[in-house]
């Protein structure tokens, strides 16, 4: 089978396309025919060795899957061959076959196309932990999505108003947040035209930002959290930005806010029932219409370089998603 290899963590353009050994599934496992692999910022992080998440070389990218169950090991009661399944599986989709735990796996909708359906897990599963779980959005607040038009934040955007916020959409062009209107938000922003933190200010209210959920890092993050509500809470989501920020504690002292870490990768591992299930619940909203996944684009594996590369420029709209 073929399969997408990081054999040195030079980045992108070390990524190769080799033939390699089918897997064969063991004990509680299946054997998954990869349709399609969704991309995350982490995967471009992952390939440079500059990721919390260190596998082994060689690896292949891609944290999410969708296919077909294609053989299942010993003990396998859950799913027969046949079955449309997704699965977050951290890294090693970026191939034609992957073995998976069955206990991992979630059952796809007959309404939800493989593309989407690899592209749920990371987005939609960071946003509701974050929003719902760690940021306890309620109904009425309003939240500041920074890096709004990218599958994070438009993830976030579309669970926000899932859950009854009034959101603002942070972007760094215009036809981005164009994106980012289309799936909800209320107010968009251009945060590279303006003074951030008084631009959140006219936005929100005099109140406030409720919750800031933060993809970007960098410049942005400390106009964003001096926008927060008295008792505001400011999500760490990632660093697209590229660069980590350093708060001055007495900025969360006086508004007494919480900055609040959301590693839904390590949340899956600690609850993985949970996590399926939260999985399939989102895949099922996706299926009814109340969640509109926005696919920027598919790439053959054989593109996966050019692929990662709209991620790593910040380009994408939307979720990037490898088609095999």
């Amino acid at each position: 089978m073929k399969a997408a290899l990081c054999k040195s963590f030079d980045g992108i353009d070390g990524l190769t396309i080799e033939e390699i050994t089918d897997p064969v599934p063991g004990p509680g496992e299946c054997l998954i025919r990869v349709t399609a692999a969704g991309l995350n910022f982490l995967d471009t992080l992952m390939v440079r060795n500059r990721y919390q998440v260190k596998p082994d070389l060689p690896f292949s990218p891609a944290a999410e899957i969708a296919g077909i169950v294609a053989g299942v090991g010993p003990g396998v009661q859950r799913v027969r061959i046949g079955d449309r399944v997704a699965a977050f599986i951290g890294h090693g989709g970026a191939r034609e076959k992957v073995v998976v735990r069955e206990e991992l796996l979630a059952r796809v909708p007959m309404r939800v196309s493989d593309a989407v359906a690899s592209g749920v897990a990371v987005t939609y599963g960071t946003a509701y932990h974050g929003l719902a779980e760690r940021g306890r959005l309620a109904g009425g607040e309003t939240v500041a999505v920074l890096g709004a038009a990218g599958g994070a934040g438009l993830a976030a955007v579309e669970i926000a108003k899932l859950l009854g916020a009034r959101v603002i959409a942070l972007a760094s062009s215009e036809d981005k947040l164009a994106v980012a209107r289309a799936h909800g938000a209320d107010v968009a922003i251009n945060y590279d035209a303006v003074d951030l933190r008084q631009a959140l200010r006219e936005a929100a209210g005099e109140g406030g930002v409720d919750v800031v959920y933060d993809c970007v890092g960098g410049d942005k993050a400390e106009p964003a959290l001096r926008s927060l509500a008295w008792g505001g809470r400011y999500l760490v989501i990632g660093f697209a930005g590229g660069e980590i920020p350093r708060f001055a504690l007495n900025l969360i002292l006086l508004k007494s806010v919480d900055v609040v870490g959301v590693f839904w990768g390590k949340s899956t591992e600690r609850d993985p029932v949970g996590h399926v299930r939260q999985l399939e619940e989102l895949l099922g909203w996706c299926a009814e219409g109340k969640l509109a996944p926005r696919i920027h684009g598919t790439f053959p594996l054989a593109r996966i370089q050019e692929a990662l590369g709209v991620i790593e420029r910040r380009e994408a709209k939307g979720k990037v998603v490898l088609s095999l």
